[in-house]
Parts: structure tokens; C-alpha cells; sequence
């Protein structure tokens, strides 16, 4: 019988000990997980990239790359849907040394071999739980949302560093759910998050951070020397692929019909993104509340062009 807490869920077993990681599988798969497998750390990134795990369970001591480096590297992943995923380490070590260690490389949790299946099974479910009642972590693109964003901006502030934030709105939303419905109005969010997150895995770096702030709303942090570049990659991405969402013959009109609250109908073309740039090169923002403002400013201009673009300063870019 399937269980209610694992229909849908993911499971990545990175243990370099083959008969281990069939029984865990096995007992994972009984009780309604999906399972992927690797014997290795190098094996485990070229599976993280395709399954897309809700939780990984990853072994220590193993050839080519250890846990802690698995571990270190998954959080630096430019990816954040990867770099925040759930990692419980199985190990033979219960040395508490050993277990600082794992926490430091980015573990969530702990289990000392040998263990019983009912141990295993129970960890994972209060994991996965726990993860999906954490307001900080977007349910529909498993980007960080406000209080981690938050958090990211007042350490740059803090910390005094030069930095860009690019603010992602999306236009005509509204009309596009109300013809399209809400399954296809996510599709649209998950599409900028795809494009956002792509773009920055090709030209960002480690320090780079992407956000769901609610809702089509989205924020990247990145340098500001690269924020005109990424801004206008995230752009050309986004309108390439955002037809897709669209009919024949919506794509041949150029827009959609709908009527407003008093019944008027009224047209609205393909969606388009604004992107507002606020650039922080020379220490001008000092406080969290001075960059939502500004961003909020530059937003409202951006929206007020016709077409995807991004501007800065009120300049179109």
C-alpha cells in the first residue's frame, strides 16, 4: 500500500555499497517513493541534473569524491533548485567530529549505519514535511522566497559589497490566467524561473542568488558588471519560449480576449517580462526597505514600455 506521505517524491541514494542502496531503494519504493540511484559522487551530480530530487540520502566514504564534497558542491550549485535540497548523510562514523563536519558541508541530517528501515523511512518523511510546510521555499518553483531573499540582501547590505539586483515582473498575467486558466498561469511562473535560473547557471557565479518573491515576481542577485547582460539573456530566453504557452491561433493575432469587471472586452498581447536593474556598484542602498523601493519605481517604468525589456535608471536598456 502506498503511503499518502510519498506519493510524488523523489529520492536520490548516492551510497558507493550496492547492495545497501538496493535495500534502501527497495524499502523506499515500498513505502511509494521514486528512487534514484549512483555509486558515486561524480555518477550522483549527473542524476541530480535529470531526477531532481526531493530529498537526497548520501553516503560518506566514497571513491573519487567524498560526502563532504558532494555535499559542499550541491549547495554551491548555481541551480537552486538543486542547491537546496534536503541531504541526510548515512555513514559508519558516529564520532560528533564527523558529524559537525557533515552539517558544515551542508547536511540536514544524520543517520549511523546500521540503521533499520523504519528509522530511514521516518527521517525521510519528517524531512520532506518539513520542507514543504517552510515558507522560505517556494511550493511551485522551489526558488527561496521573501525570508531568504531578505536574508540575502541584508548580509550583501551588512557585509558592504557591490552588487546588482534584477527585479522579474511579468506582463499581462492576469489576462493570460483568466483565458488560460491556473494550470497554464503556473506554467508561466515556472517559465521565468526556468529562464532565470538557466540564464544563471550559463553566466552567473557561485555567489549569484535567484528568488520567487510571490506570485510572476522575482529577484536575482548577481554582479553588477553582469547585470545588463543577464537581464537581457533572461529576456531572450523568456520571449523564445513563452509562446509555447499560447494557441495557433492566439500566436496569430498577437493577443487574447477577455473582459475587465464591467463586462467591457478588451485585447492584451503575448506576455512579455520587465525587468528592473538596481544597481548597488557604489554603495547607494543602505537599507532592505531602499532597494524594494527603488526596485517598485523602476518596475512601474519598465511595465509602462511596450515588449519584454529591462532598464536601469530609469533607461530602457
Amino acid at each position: 500500500m502506498r503511503s499518502p506521505d510519498a506519493v510524488e517524491h523523489r529520492v536520490l541514494v548516492v551510497d558507493d555499497d550496492r547492495n545497501l542502496r538496493k535495500i534502501i531503494a527497495t524499502n523506499l519504493e515500498l513505502a511509494g517513493f521514486t528512487v534514484a540511484s549512483a555509486a558515486d559522487g561524480r555518477e550522483a551530480f549527473n542524476v541530480l541534473e535529470r531526477f531532481h530530487p526531493d530529498i537526497v540520502l548520501l553516503d560518506l566514504m566514497m571513491p573519487y569524491m567524498d560526502g563532504y564534497e558532494v555535499a559542499q558542491r550541491i549547495r554551491r550549485h548555481p541551480n537552486p533548485s538543486v542547491a537546496n535540497v534536503p541531504i541526510i548523510i548515512l555513514t559508519a562514523k558516529s564520532e560528533t567530529e564527523d558529524k559537525l563536519r557533515g552539517f558544515e558541508a551542508g547536511a540536514d541530517d544524520y543517520i549511523t549505519k546500521p540503521f533499520g528501515p523504519q528509522e530511514l523511512l521516518a527521517r525521510v518523511r519528517a524531512k520532506i514535511r518539513r520542507v514543504e510546510s517552510d515558507t522560505s521555499v517556494s511550493p511551485l518553483t522551489r526558488l527561496p522566497g521573501n525570508l531568504a531573499i531578505e536574508g540575502e540582501l541584508r548580509r550583501r547590505l551588512d557585509a558592504h559589497e557591490a552588487f546588482a539586483v534584477l527585479y522579474l515582473d511579468l506582463d499581462n498575467f492576469k489576462a493570460f490566467n483568466d483565458v488560460y486558466g491556473f494550470t497554464h498561469g503556473d506554467e508561466a511562473i515556472q517559465l521565468v524561473a526556468r529562464s532565470a535560473v538557466d540564464v544563471m547557471r550559463r553566466r552567473g557565479t557561485e555567489s549569484d542568488f535567484v528568488g520567487h518573491i510571490g506570485g510572476d515576481d522575482f529577484i536575482v542577485v548577481t554582479q553588477p558588471d553582469r547585470a545588463e547582460e543577464i537581464a537581457q539573456e533572461i529576456v531572450s530566453e523568456f520571449d523564445r519560449d513563452i509562446r509555447n504557452l499560447y494557441s495557433a491561433k492566439d500566436l496569430r493575432t498577437g493577443y487574447i480576449e477577455t473582459r475587465d469587471r464591467r463586462g467591457a472586452l478588451n485585447r492584451f498581447p503575448i506576455m512579455s517580462l520587465s525587468i528592473a536593474i538596481v544597481m548597488n556598484d557604489r554603495g547607494q542602498m543602505t537599507t532592505y526597505a531602499q532597494i524594494g523601493e527603488t526596485a517598485a519605481e523602476l518596475k512601474r517604468y519598465a511595465k509602462s514600455i511596450a515588449g519584454s525589456v529591462f532598464v536601469k535608471d530609469k533607461r530602457r536598456l
